[in-house]
């Protein structure tokens, strides 16, 4: 894999994770509720379902949910299902929490770091258009003079630093977010706006092809 081949993967992978998706939008929203430090655990288990999925295209399953478009449905279906289901629970408990605490005051825990882990794990792992993803992309980029085991290994290094990166980058942007967010209106309309936007993803699965 020549630098140049790597140079654009970078680019490439830069501007994707950067968009806002289920995963940043979790990890924004955890931060806001919760403060900086805590989202460490949201970032980690969104982290662990992108590893999942990336490990699991190089498994070849992406082959295997293109091959079996009924498997792709329900995972589809289950994953739709799970966004609604975040998208509900946002808008249900839109204005109350800790989102409105000052960025500079700790924030109450209110909930173990294991739930942050699970539950973003499972909002990763939500999309099973990932592996597809990752199964369509790699590949791209992954020269035949060369083995195809170390230039993998160097392009999951590469899009797990940037993935990373967007998770710290959206973070913080939420525990910023906190302070305005002390008005009590401000902070319904952030809820709402974050279950419909959880919605509007599951929505997106729910339109979604293998093809």
């Amino acid at each position: 894999m020549s630098w140049d081949r790597w140079w654009l993967f970078v680019v490439t992978v830069f501007l994707i994770s950067g968009t806002p998706g289920p995963n940043m939008l979790h990890v924004m929203t955890r931060s806001v509720r919760y403060g900086f430090g805590r989202s460490v655990w949201a970032m980690a288990g969104c982290m662990t379902a992108v590893l999942i999925a990336l490990a699991a295209s190089a498994a070849g399953v992406g082959a295997l949910l293109l091959a079996s478009p009924r498997l792709f449905d329900v995972l589809r279906y289950a994953g739709a299902a799970y966004l609604a289901w975040l998208g509900i629970k946002a808008w249900r408990g839109a204005g109350k929490g800790a989102a409105g605490m000052d960025p500079d005051v700790p924030v109450t825990p209110g909930v173990s770091t294991f739930a942050l882990y699970r539950d973003a794990l499972f909002t990763g792992l939500s999309n099973p258009k990932l592996i597809l993803f990752a199964a369509a992309l790699f590949p791209q980029f992954i020269s035949q003079k060369s083995g195809w085991a170390p230039q993998f290994a160097i392009l999951v290094a590469t899009f797990v630093a940037i993935e990373t990166g967007w998770y710290v980058a959206y973070a913080a942007g939420g525990r910023r977010l906190s302070g305005w967010l002390s008005d009590g209106r401000r902070q319904r309309a952030f809820d709402r706006g974050t279950g419909a936007l959880f919605f509007m993803f599951g929505a997106g699965l729910i339109a979604a092809r293998t093809a």
